[in-house]
């Protein structure tokens, strides 16, 4: 058992990844699947449209917490289980 008190915990901020949203019927899509065209959404509806604006879309959602002195990675979840160091 590690014998660290773990009282300079950081929350870490959840991991994003960048998509392109499209501002007439909402689709979110990665960039690089979007490929420089139209929305395939609209498109399927018979419009071309190119209106995109760029979001950052959360891939984790629980909150960790990362002990300072030690590295040890926690979830802030009760009910989580696991840690990683």
């Amino acid at each position: 058992m590690d014998d660290c008190p773990h009282r300079h915990l950081t929350m870490l901020a959840p991991k994003t990844h960048p998509r392109m949203r499209c501002r007439r019927c909402g689709l979110t899509i990665a960039e690089e699947e979007l490929g420089g065209g139209p929305c395939p959404e609209c498109l399927e509806g018979g419009e071309r449209r190119t209106d995109f604006e760029r979001v950052e879309v959360a891939v984790r959602t629980r909150t960790r917490l990362r002990c300072e002195a030690c590295g040890l990675l926690l979830d802030a979840d009760p009910s989580a289980q696991s840690s990683t160091r």
